[in-house]
């Protein structure tokens, strides 16, 4: 590689979570022999939080790198691009491709505050084959716009691309500039349901990391990517849960937050309030349950979702309540959450990568499928959970479902009486949707990705 190095791209939080705290990009380095840069796509303020622990490894910046001329010239290409894009780019094919494969079919309409899901966005383009072809090849295309002092930046020290989330926008520039200057390119897909409804994923890297044999055919079947180029890893996040969690550091966290191990647990875990807008009415109604009929038999447990920027509101009636915590959202408490899913007694949630945590941790689970207070006719909870990565979940009988709030306090009920009723189905569905779950998921990211690169 000379004086280059890889950059390893990191573009979301959630991404860039599961690759510093499952150890990736620290055991990455020294499989490089130290010519590895981390570049931070996100804030700096939020950057900050991870790059601190990377202290040997060199951190760029997208800010700092996409830097252009103000040229007339300059400006003139970037609006275009701008405009081509938003008829024909992310959006357009990300939502086509949706109604394309029936991907949230339930979920699509104008103006949902979730982009992914804005029918709107699908552009005025005729929904011809050969034109949305002709769209795809553009958005992925060597010859579109790159900020100048980013493709400069790329030629000079770059020797290689990889992504932990190869489908952000952010992430975009960078690809086409690796296409540009014939750069390899290793492809993380972030997350289990990024295959069918996360937008289209591009098909010119060289290799595609993912974490489960159905992803691997999602690849194919939905992004032309043929199964030589795909590695099955893992996930990388069930490392942290496989890992040994003594009883011991359950008490001490939750002695920290002011409750009793010895007393059963309830999680309730959020989502975010473009999926769960009602959310807060459902936390008011739990705690009249529990101030009323529960307190006196078991604690409860708000995590809200690390997207939840509203969640002061959204749990307001939660705060400051003996007996009831709620955490402050955050990316970087992942081993405060292992903890949590190995020990605690039931988890309450509607949808989203939590409810697989939970299954994964043998964790009695409440799916919530209604909206507690949402006006007649609207429904949200019920169609976060109807998406195609649900279908082996909601098949496997591994969970209690519930649709009103009577059923939310019965399933507790259930789940703390028997808690291994479904443990059974739990492990098989984890098996069935995760795989393996042997704590080296990660070290295999490291395999793949090093030796993609020994090889170039």
């Amino acid at each position: 590689m000379g004086s280059k190095r890889v950059w390893l791209v990191l573009p979301d939080q959630l991404s860039i979570r599961m690759f510093v705290d499952t150890g990736i990009v620290t055991g990455l380095a020294p499989r490089l022999d130290g010519a590895l840069a981390a570049v931070f796509l996100v804030p700096r303020e939020d950057a900050a939080q991870w790059t601190d622990r990377l202290p040997d490894i060199p951190v760029l910046h997208g800010d700092e790198l996409a830097t252009g001329g103000d040229g007339v010239g300059e400006r003139l290409r970037r609006r275009v691009d701008g405009w081509l894009d938003r008829e024909a780019g992310y959006y357009p094919l990300a939502i086509r491709l949706n109604e394309r494969h029936g991907f949230h079919a339930e979920r699509m309409q104008p103006g949902h505050p979730n982009w992914m899901l804005d029918s709107a966005r699908a552009g005025h383009l005729p929904r011809w084959a050969p034109l949305e072809r002709s769209m795809h090849s553009w958005f992925f295309g060597a010859h579109r716009y790159v900020p100048r002092g980013l493709e400069a930046a790329m030629r000079r020290e770059c020797a290689g691309l990889a992504l932990s989330n190869v489908q952000p926008l952010a992430a975009v520039p960078f690809l086409t500039a690796a296409r540009r200057l014939r750069l390899p390119v290793v492809a993380h897909v972030a997350s289990w349901d990024h295959t069918v409804g996360k937008g289209v994923i591009s098909p010119y890297c060289d290799r595609y990391l993912v974490q489960n044999r159905a992803m691997e055919d999602d690849l194919g079947r939905y992004h032309g990517i043929s199964p030589e180029r795909v590695v099955v890893t893992g996930w990388p996040q069930t490392d942290l849960f496989a890992r040994a969690r003594p009883r011991r550091e359950y008490g001490e966290l939750l002695a920290g937050y002011g409750l009793d191990a010895e007393r059963p647990l309830v999680l309730v875990m959020g989502n975010t309030p473009t999926n769960a807008p009602y959310e807060d009415r459902f936390v008011e109604r739990l705690l009249g349950w529990w101030e009323e009929s529960a307190r006196d038999r078991l604690q409860l447990l708000f995590r809200p979702h690390p997207r939840d920027r509203e969640w002061r509101r959204r749990f307001g009636a939660a705060l400051d309540r003996p007996g009831v915590v709620v955490q402050e959202p955050s990316y970087t408490d992942l081993e405060s959450l292992a903890v949590l899913l190995r020990h605690g007694d039931v988890v309450v949630c509607n949808a989203g990568t939590i409810l697989l945590d939970a299954l994964v941790n043998d964790r009695p689970v409440v799916c919530v499928l209604y909206d507690e207070g949402a006006p007649a006719g609207e429904s949200w909870a019920a169609k976060n959970v109807v998406g195609k990565h649900y279908e082996a979940l909601a098949a496997s009988g591994a969970f209690v479902t519930a649709e009103s709030f009577a059923e939310v306090v019965a399933g507790i009920e259930r789940s703390l009486r028997d808690p291994g009723e479904l443990a059974e189905k739990r492990r098989a569905v984890a098996a069935d949707v995760v795989g393996e779950v042997d704590g080296r998921a990660a070290e295999r990211v490291v395999d793949a990705i090093a030796e993609a690169f020994e090889v170039w």
